[in-house]
């Protein structure tokens, strides 16, 4: 299948926007007129993901930004890690840890094969330094596939237009999860949630009930149930480094907070964790949210 132009105004040597049907809607790679190298990708009209070709350590959006900062408390600056990407995007992530911790070995697993071959043919990710795998298929499927004790950090960024599916929130999944990492490896989740915050607080629970050390990040309104957004959920069998991560999250441009321990159990309470005769995708975003024109 072709792409589709967007536009075809710009002068012969200016980016242009594609577009291309996928599996799972219409894709579309727009470059930022603002910042030479800096592409959006967006799927149906929702942001995807955004990459900065000329600086992979740029990171635009807050959710991605709050993944960097955990990535960099996680070991120390330049180690390389083991990283398993469920979700690729526009393999955001990959680029950045590549570029901030040269030797990292890491394996995307993107669901939508037309997406990934999209990203791969306008915005390709190898370079020096970089060792970075993509491969099409199910985030979970991929999951038990991957040997025990293998990986140092396993991020789920997966959502189905601008859900995540029902079968990556359960406590099996966690399970598969933890297997997968090294003792002390960590689990990362990029969710979104909104007010009474129901969904927020069962994933808490989840992955509570697997992980002894947990935490979670958001911004202040989200936190208190005044908006929807981008929530950030981590997990070890180790202690995570909370007060590094709090100073990051504490300067970035876009502040967020830590809730860990006892802050934590209160806002969770009694919700259950979620298992998978139970589970269901997040709850849908409010109407434009995330979208864009």
């Amino acid at each position: 299948m072709t792409d589709e132009s967007v536009t075809h105004e710009a002068a012969a040597d200016e980016p242009v926007p594609v577009g291309r049907h996928t599996d799972l809607g219409f894709a579309k790679l727009m470059p930022d007129l603002d910042r030479d190298g800096g592409w959006l990708l967006t799927l149906d009209g929702t942001p995807q993901s955004y990459v900065d070709l000329a600086d992979p350590t740029h990171l635009e959006f807050e959710y991605t930004r709050r993944l960097g900062h955990l990535a960099d408390a996680l070991a120390p600056a330049g180690r390389p890690l083991d990283v398993l990407h469920l979700g690729g995007g526009a393999l955001t992530l990959p680029r950045y840890l590549a570029a901030t911790r040269p030797g990292s070995r890491q394996r995307v697993v993107e669901v939508d094969g037309p997406l990934l071959d999209l990203v791969a043919e306008h915005l390709p990710w190898q370079g020096p330094g970089a060792d970075i795998t993509a491969t099409v298929g199910d985030a979970r499927a991929a999951l038990a596939e991957t040997p025990p004790g293998t990986r140092d950090l396993v991020i789920a960024d997966v959502f189905h237009g601008s859900r995540t599916p029902a079968h990556l929130t359960s406590v099996e999944f966690l399970r598969l999860a933890a297997a997968a990492l090294r003792p002390g490896g960590c689990y990362a989740a990029n969710l979104a949630d909104g007010p009474p915050l129901a969904f927020a607080r069962a994933q808490a629970a989840t992955v509570g009930a697997v992980f002894p050390y947990t935490c979670l990040v958001a911004e202040a309104p989200v936190l208190r149930g005044r908006r929807y957004g981008n929530i950030l959920l981590a997990g070890s069998t180790a202690p995570l480094p909370a007060a590094e991560l709090t100073r990051l999250l504490a300067g970035d441009i876009f502040p967020a907070r830590l809730t860990d321990g006892a802050d934590l159990a209160a806002m969770v309470g009694r919700t259950a964790p979620v298992t998978d005769a139970d589970a269901t995708d997040s709850p849908p975003p409010p109407d434009g949210a995330f979208s864009i024109g």
